[in-house]
């Protein structure tokens, strides 16, 4: 979820950024960018910024977000770190060209796909992870040899102007920009037309981008939203389930795009369900002075302090907020109407509703009711019952027994589905998204059949019939 919005272009901003296109066509066209060396060091440079620049980036994201250094480390740097590395080692292996096998018709020949550069691509980036959301992109665009330009969110100041300051120092400057400003500004670069664009966003700016990308023809990779839900069932390990559930919730202040956004638990179960996030939360936040989260602007503070207010089901845990601090208590709201605010749209914030079930089954029918998700996690000691619903309910990405973690995996897809986005990378999926997988077939001179040029006979046309 991001506040920004789509406007029309600012003629200003147009004008300063007019240049940073073609600028970048003419430095793909030298095809420096193609080469293997040049990839590797473009990623191992990501590596090297993740590691050196630490302290800048975790003040950053604390100015930005008020996150933790440690929730920086994990959330943003080692994520990114973990991305380059893994693309660097491997990159070589997804360079080679794939040979295919040619039916009789086509022998004497040979076939293959060779994964060549898309030429420039725009990454926009969100505010919640404006480090590992941006680079992350990046690392797929650098590791298939294109040309990029990222546009951080203005809503992260702070991390915007760092990474405006560290890429060029650290990557190709002529090859990857940084652009930064407001919604014109990212209005603007998307009118240019680029040879794809990732967003990381909201649902409802993931369309605006669709359409304002639609007159230049430009593909997109959305990486949208939703409400993410988790199934405990009764079997489930309750204590673990609820640790987990209320640390990825809680983790930058609930506003993470995968964080579990409800949760339906089975009724035999519920209480000591409860009890345990209660715990959990608690615990947390134990050694901490100030026990609230902090939410990015005042805009988002108000609208989840609204989904407090508004619902209808009994809030066990928190509650509390303070406008002046832009803080809100980890929440827990048990069994609120499903048709309250808080049940309606991503919750983005530090909120977790807890909806009680009778079975599986009524949670499968629960979700499926509603817009496909991001992500779906399933607590159950049950192989076979994970399984079940997991096949069940269409998601972007599925974790049993945990949250979140499927988007620490650089060897798994991460992607929406439906109105949760569309496309995917991470590893190898990011280096094909931003890649043209081109279709080669060589052919030799010899034999040339007479029988496949016109004028055909009928004995030509029965051979052909069998040939093709």
């Amino acid at each position: 979820m991001t506040d920004t919005t789509i406007h029309a272009p600012n003629t200003f901003v147009a004008e300063r950024n007019a240049a940073v296109l073609p600028d970048l066509r003419r430095v793909f066209a030298t095809g420096r960018t193609r080469s293997l060396q040049w990839r590797l060091r473009q990623l191992e440079a990501i590596e090297r910024l993740c590691t050196e620049c630490e302290p800048a980036i975790a003040k950053a994201l604390a100015d930005d977000l008020g996150r933790p250094a440690a929730e920086a480390w994990l959330g943003d740097i080692a994520s990114t770190q973990g991305e380059a590395a893994y693309a660097r080692k491997h990159l070589k292996k997804w360079m080679k060209r794939q040979r295919t096998s040619l039916p009789m018709a086509q022998l004497p020949g040979r076939g293959w796909v060779q994964y060549e550069p898309l030429g420039v691509v725009l990454v926009i980036g969100p505010w919640n992870y404006p480090v590992y959301l941006s680079l992350g992109p990046l690392v797929a665009a650098v590791a298939a040899g294109n040309c990029a330009v990222i546009k951080p969110s203005e809503l992260a100041p702070a991390t915007s102007r760092l990474m405006a300051t560290l890429l060029p120092k650290y990557l190709d400057p002529e090859a990857i920009r940084v652009v930064e400003g407001d919604a014109g500004t990212t209005q603007a670069l998307i009118a240019e037309g680029y040879d794809h664009i990732l967003f990381t966003g909201g649902t409802e700016i993931g369309r605006k981008i669709m359409a304002a990308a639609a007159p230049t023809l430009t593909p997109v990779t959305l990486e949208l939203g939703g409400k993410s839900p988790v199934v405990v069932t009764a079997d489930a390990d309750i204590e673990v389930a609820a640790r987990r559930v209320a640390w990825v919730k809680t983790m930058n202040s609930g506003q993470t795009c995968i964080a579990p956004d409800y949760v339906l638990v089975e009724r035999t179960v519920a209480d000591k369900f409860v009890s345990s996030v209660r715990e959990a939360m608690s615990a947390f936040r134990s050694g901490e002075s100030e026990k609230s989260l902090r939410i990015v602007n005042s805009r988002q503070f108000d609208r989840l302090k609204n989904l407090i207010d508004t619902t209808s089901g009994e809030v066990v845990v928190g509650g509390g907020a303070d406008a002046e601090t832009l803080r809100i208590e980890p929440t827990v709201i048990v069994d609120p109407s499903p048709t309250d605010p808080v049940m309606a749209d991503e919750i983005f914030g530090p909120i977790l509703p807890i909806l009680t079930i009778d079975s599986p089954t009524a949670a499968i029918a629960f979700v499926n009711e509603r817009p496909k998700p991001l992500a779906l996690y399933v607590f159950s000691s049950s192989r076979r019952i994970a399984q079940s619903i997991v096949d069940a309910i269409p998601s972007g990405g599925a974790v049993v027994n945990h949250v979140a973690m499927h988007c620490l995996v650089p060897q798994l897809p991460f992607g929406g589905v439906g109105a949760s986005g569309m496309g995917a990378y991470h590893g190898r999926w990011g280096f094909e998204t931003l890649s043209h997988r081109r279709a080669f077939l060589t052919k030799s001179t010899r034999p040339d059949l007479r029988l496949v040029y016109p004028p055909y006979s009928d004995r030509a046309l029965k051979i052909m019939r069998k040939l093709f």
